[in-house]
């Protein structure tokens, strides 16, 4: 048990959050490559190890050991060289949760590649930025008209792709996946010498949702699935040879959070639902009828879930639910627990690192709190002048004594920006630009993004506050909560609000939503515009573009 765990870190079991944070380490050695490290460690000394459980909405089921997947990766491994694909070549792949997803990745790490993931719904105009920003030299997309189209329609404006490979499917100008690797051997050796990786050349590239510019391309090294442990191992508590399940698809961070990196040097099988769209009751339904153990979802899931008859499903086997993306409202962990017996443990971290902060297995969850700090990171709450805030204040969520040692995990800089990265990770700490306060109890809780808190007649209003006293309210599913402009009190609080099924806008629930905001929170934070839409503008990675939300109100951040 926890054989390739015990390679890394010198200690896995700890008696109190105290002495995890103080004690758990990871030792990062100088040569790491996830493909041959992890994946055909694995392979070699549990060959029938079960890896990644694979169904789909059209009736198909897959099991992969890690055998399967380390041969699988052989072949396309030498497939991807006979086309171009070495050491620092760049490969975007576009693949949903197409299990050819993690073949692919593993590949990709055995030549020394980097993988940039992305989701389905690039535009042209994103392809292109993407391919021209980090010299993109192929691409691999899944068999969807979208995908391809936006991709050939990139091509005159992309001259670094040089071939393009498609997954489940064919395509006029796509060489197919199952051809492209049917022929070739099933062994690769480890490139050595100046062909081999160390810890510290960039292994992925992902960029950022942009929800406040254009995204930012972000480099991980071959190191970065270590610091992955912490996510996997003990906030998301997975166990080794179980079903472990996070909701997402290949283009998210969170995939690399929650469904290859940590959970396969856990030993956990990772199992993944490949849904065409987001049904809850289907969701729920393979929940229970798979008997997961572990379980990771956006709080916007368990949202929708919980708008079902969540008391209807056995959902016993599940051990322990997480969730991040977005801030938890308290509201839905109080009622996830009152109908499955269970609380959901809410972590939080960027597309820049592994989890920062999280409800760990010694903590007992807070409603609102994300947790406390992840060791290795040495997380502080800092004011504009880089001086911690005391409790009870709000601070920036910053990475400390990055000159002391460079946490496993967290990015190493943005591709080919060198100021931007002496900027970000050149001193003494990383500032998130997210805003926190802790309690007395050292736990964590988030207000907004430092652009996104409202500043109205002299309060300072964080919006998660308001959306999770609006969240408590039946008729609301979802909200976001900006600033809008107002002649006399220059800006004043926003609501736009997804109803739940049943409710109808009207004046009467606008007051209704306003009363129960004022007998929730402080008065003064009521919002008092309330907006009824049938959805909110998203990122592509799912974060609420509150920032849009702003701006179509007449409200710039310069302001």
């Amino acid at each position: 048990m926890d054989y390739i765990l015990k390679k890394y870190c010198p200690r896995i079991e700890f008696d109190s959050y105290e002495d995890f944070y103080d004690n758990f380490r990871i030792d990062v050695p100088e040569v790491f490559n996830f493909g041959f490290d992890v994946v055909d460690e694995w392979a070699r000394v549990e060959p029938d190890k079960r890896a990644l459980l694979w169904c789909d909405d059209h009736g198909e089921e897959i099991t992969f050991t890690f055998t399967d997947i380390a041969r699988l990766s052989n072949k396309t491994a030498n497939a991807f060289r006979k086309l171009g694909i070495g050491k620092g070549d760049v490969v975007m792949m576009i693949l949903r949760r197409r299990w050819e997803y993690w073949v692919c990745a593993t590949a990709l790490c055995k030549l020394g590649a980097t993988l940039i993931p992305a989701s389905l719904q690039l535009t042209t105009k994103d392809i292109v930025y993407r391919a021209n920003s980090a010299e993109v030299k192929m691409m691999v997309c899944v068999a969807d008209d979208y995908v391809c189209e936006q991709t050939e329609h990139a091509l005159p404006e992309a001259p670094t792709i040089e071939n393009r490979v498609i997954v489940a499917g064919h395509r006029d100008g796509w060489t197919p996946f199952d051809e492209l690797i049917a022929d070739e051997p099933d062994t690769f050796e480890r490139p050595t010498g100046e062909e081999g990786v160390t810890s510290k050349d960039i292994m992925l590239i992902y960029f950022t949702s942009g929800t406040t510019g254009l995204a930012k391309a972000v480099c991980h090294n071959f190191a970065h699935p270590l610091g992955h442990i912490l996510t996997a191992k003990y906030w998301q508590q997975v166990r080794e040879n179980e079903l472990h399940m996070s909701v997402t698809d290949s283009g998210w961070a969170k995939f690399g959070w929650g469904k290859i990196y940590g959970q396969w040097i856990c030993g956990a099988t990772v199992f993944s639902y490949d849904m065409d769209k987001f049904v809850p009751t289907k969701l729920l339904e393979h929940m229970q009828n798979y008997k997961l153990a572990t379980f990771c979802a956006p709080p916007t899931m368990y949202r929708f879930m919980l708008q079902e008859d969540v008391a209807s499903y056995d959902l016993s086997s599940i051990q322990n639910f997480a969730t991040a993306g977005e801030p938890l409202n308290p509201e839905v962990t109080i009622t996830w627990e009152r109908l499955t017996g269970k609380k959901i443990r809410e972590g939080f971290g960027q597309t820049e690192g592994p989890v920062l902060l999280a409800t760990y297995p010694w903590l007992e969850p807070r409603p609102g709190s994300m947790g406390k700090p992840s060791p290795l990171l040495n997380i502080k709450l800092l004011d504009d002048n880089g001086v911690e805030v005391p409790d009870g204040e709000e601070g920036a969520i910053c990475v400390t004594k990055l000159k002391e040692a460079y946490p496993p995990g967290l990015f190493v800089g943005y591709f080919h920006d060198e100021e931007r990265t002496r900027t970000a990770v050149g001193g003494e700490y990383y500032n998130l630009h997210d805003m926190a306060w802790r309690d007395s109890d050292g736990y964590c809780f988030f207000v907004g993004r430092n652009d996104d808190v409202i500043k109205c007649s002299g309060y300072r209003i964080g919006p998660f506050e308001v959306e999770s006293a609006l969240i408590e309210h039946p008729a609301v599913v979802e909200c976001a909560v900006t600033a809008a402009p107002d002649p006399i009190r220059g800006k004043v609080v926003k609501a736009t609000v997804v109803l739940a099924r049943g409710w109808e806008p009207s004046d009467e629930l606008v007051k209704e939503l306003q009363n129960h905001v004022k007998h929730t929170t402080a008065p003064y934070k009521y919002p008092r515009i309330v907006e009824f839409v049938d959805e909110l503008p998203k990122t592509i990675g799912g974060k609420i573009k509150r920032k849009l939300i702003r701006q179509n109100d007449g409200i710039h951040d310069d302001e």
